[in-house]
């Protein structure tokens, strides 16, 4: 009942944009602290960007600083994740999660009780 759906994702050239959208059913999204997440074959889950539920405060992994936002559409029940100046390194399938008190580290995917069923996103010439 409680589900996170994330779309928006597909096929991009080097330097083109993508704008992720990740969805809630069963819950009021905007209580939540909404991470995303990605996982390239290979290599660890890692975290790519949070905002938090009440102050609507964010942070970003070092690698993507300065070309994704992340933002929330409470009316919509939707957090976005608009993504500029893509690089072959940010293929990956991207998951969002939610959990309601934010862990210390909001990197921990392990903390988040949420997760949507992943969006595939290649950057490829």
């Amino acid at each position: 009942q409680l589900q996170l759906v994330e779309s928006g994702g597909g096929l991009v050239q080097p330097g083109g944009s993508l704008r992720l959208s990740c969805t809630a059913s069963g819950f009021t999204l905007d209580y939540y602290n909404i991470a995303w997440f990605r996982q390239a074959p290979g290599k660890e889950r890692e975290g790519v960007s949070c905002i938090s539920s009440s102050d609507g405060i964010t942070d970003y992994a070092d690698s993507v600083k300065g070309r994704f936002t992340i933002s929330r559409d409470n009316a919509k029940n939707t957090v976005y994740l608009q993504m500029n100046s893509l690089k072959p390194e940010d293929s990956a399938v991207y998951y969002c999660a939610a959990v309601y008190i934010l862990p210390r580290k909001w990197s921990d995917f392990y903390e988040y009780d949420y997760w949507g069923q992943g969006t595939q996103v290649t950057v490829s010439s």
